[in-house]
């Protein structure tokens, strides 16, 4: 009853429908997806998929000339003839004891800011409903060819490697502000992620031969997701519900 009253909503209605265009669509009952293939056309389609028991709606990061032809195991020459486009996501994720979300906020906050300074300045984020942040550019914001090949076909290698890019120029800095949040205290940090002390330090090498440092291993606790760049994967659309939380995944 709490989501039919939610999915009410006109604004929410149009929304969804905007955020879908294109896409492939799947809605969810609860712990079990919809069938597949599927797309939504009209705001009343998310009306009556809401009627029948659905609590959430998730989308495909790829963009299709006609996502309804879409089968299991097609091979790569035909998923890239389908394919238009698709749009960058990036989850971040992490299950802390207190279920707060300062670290993924700092991951976020960081993300954002290394796009904006390489000139990427067509960045949205949202809250993912439950415990993260997904952060997203448009296809728009892709040149057309990169070294001679269609961006649209570099799926999902290219936003592999960008997301992976990313990572690395943020570890350092993300690091050290999530110690400096614990007045660097790695036993303080562990405890709170659930971890072994020395699940979360890593041994670093300094500019000198006999000079090491301790830093926080973040990847131990927090997921910066590349694996949800994934051909045909699909994650939780805009103005969705999330069915553990009871909360929307609203644009921030």
């Amino acid at each position: 009853s709490t989501s039919l009253k939610y999915y009410k909503r006109e604004d929410v209605q149009k929304a969804v429908i905007e955020h879908g265009r294109d896409k492939e669509v799947a809605a969810r009952f609860n712990d079990m997806f919809g069938k597949r293939p599927d797309t939504l056309t009209y705001p009343n389609d998310v009306l009556e998929l809401a009627k029948q028991g659905a609590t959430s709606f998730h989308c495909s990061e790829e963009l299709w000339t006609n996502p309804m032809i879409l089968v299991p195991q097609m091979e790569k020459k035909e998923l890239d003839k389908q394919r238009k486009g698709w749009d960058l996501l990036i989850d971040i994720d992490c299950d802390v004891e207190d279920g707060s979300m300062d670290y993924q906020k700092i991951a976020t906050e960081l993300i954002i800011r290394e796009l904006k300074m390489h000139g990427v300045n067509a960045v949205t984020a949202k809250f993912s409903g439950n415990k993260g942040f997904h952060i997203a550019v448009p296809f728009e914001a892709f040149p057309k060819e990169v070294n001679g090949k269609n961006t649209k076909d570099l799926f999902p290698e290219a936003p592999k490697k960008v997301a992976f890019y990313l990572k690395e120029r943020i570890k350092k800095e993300l690091g050290g502000r999530i110690l400096k949040l614990h007045t660097n205290n790695f036993a303080a940090v562990a405890q709170r992620a659930g971890k072994k002390i020395e699940e979360i330090k890593d041994k670093v090498e300094g500019d000198f031969e006999s000079e090491t440092r301790q830093e926080l291993k973040v990847d131990s606790f927090l997921v910066i997701d590349t694996l949800l760049i994934s051909s045909r994967h699909m994650y939780r659309m805009p103005y969705s519900m999330h069915e553990k939380s009871g909360l929307v995944s609203v644009p921030i």
